[in-house]
């Protein structure tokens, strides 16, 4: 069993699915893919952003969100959102984790937004123009807090 996990809610752009997946084999971490995909696993740009390392993607894909909190756990989910109140920094990550991070246009649904309000954080953003930072660089930002965290780095 891997330390964590990272979902994503119905990622769109199969670049940012491809470096995400990429970052999960860096970081020994299980992937999951929720909901309806913007592209198909076989896509070209999906598997050049991987590069060679999809071997070593423990990978899941779940069809509806209740399929994916029932592997997970309601208690597992940590959701990254630019609305939440609290930093990611001020999370303590505990192993079997799983961050979830929502779709590059429209971030997680209002529905799972207000249900996991209490487990949700948020990266800051001084930039007054900007309104989200790129899904895979938010991954990575999140990701390696909670691995220097759990590892004591």
């Amino acid at each position: 069993m891997k330390l964590l996990h990272l979902a994503l809610w119905e990622p769109e752009i199969p670049p940012n699915t491809g470096n995400i997946a990429r970052l999960c084999a860096a970081g020994d971490v299980t992937l999951h893919l929720i909901g309806r995909l913007g592209f198909h696993i076989g896509d070209r740009d999906l598997k050049r952003a991987g590069l060679d390392y999809w071997p070593d993607v423990e990978m899941f894909r779940h069809d509806t969100f209740a399929e994916f909190e029932a592997v997970i756990g309601v208690d597992r989910i940590i959701c990254i959102e630019t609305d939440a109140k609290r930093l990611y920094t001020q999370a303590h990550y505990q192993a079997g984790d799983c961050l979830l991070f929502g779709n590059e246009s429209r971030g997680l649904p209002l529905t799972i937004r207000e249900r996991y309000a209490h487990r949700s954080v948020h990266i800051p953003m001084p930039g007054s123009a900007t309104r989200s930072l790129n899904l895979a660089t938010s991954a990575g930002i999140v990701l390696y807090e909670a691995l220097r965290q759990l590892h004591g780095w």
